[in-house]
């Protein structure tokens, strides 16, 4: 069942959240070392979970606009029971909710459970022409981060 998280939720999801990141070693991705994205989540209210104790979840926030999905994430024991796909419904249905045009976000263009995963859940990937200036930001950021260790892209819905 997804839901929005509450404050005693936060903690519990770094795990999920290292645990998930783990699986990028398969593909030769380990990412900077450093707090992890849900570490930094001051409101609970941005974080959208499923399960209890949640088995994932996705952080959103607003870009140009739209809601973005910052992150999603789920724990490797719990994957392929359509924990994913339940939290991808959920920012979608709430972007609607909040009359957001789109969904955007960032993810890795050849990792199969990313950008090959949001494509078959309807997303499109965005050409660098039509990034609205806080998505330009925001990918200029990721790569002062560190994440672009593999090639990216950004997609929208």
């Amino acid at each position: 069942m997804v839901r929005w998280a509450v404050a005693g939720d936060l903690a519990g999801l770094v795990a999920v959240e290292v645990a998930a990141d783990g699986l990028f070693e398969q593909v030769g991705i380990t990412f900077p070392a450093g707090t992890t994205m849900v570490e930094e989540v001051d409101d609970p209210g941005t974080v959208l979970v499923d399960g209890f104790p949640p088995d994932g979840f996705a952080m959103i926030g607003w870009v140009d606009g739209n809601v973005h999905l910052e992150q999603l994430a789920v724990h490797p024991d719990r994957m392929r029971r359509g924990i994913g796909g339940r939290l991808v419904r959920a920012v979608l249905d709430h972007a609607l909710a909040v009359g957001a045009p789109a969904v955007t976000l960032t993810t890795f263009r050849d990792v199969p459970w990313n950008a090959p995963w949001y494509e078959r859940h309807g997303f499109e990937v965005l050409g660098e022409r039509e990034w609205g200036p806080e998505l330009r930001a925001l990918v200029e950021h990721e790569r002062e981060l560190g994440i672009e260790v593999a090639p990216r892209v950004v997609m929208r819905r």
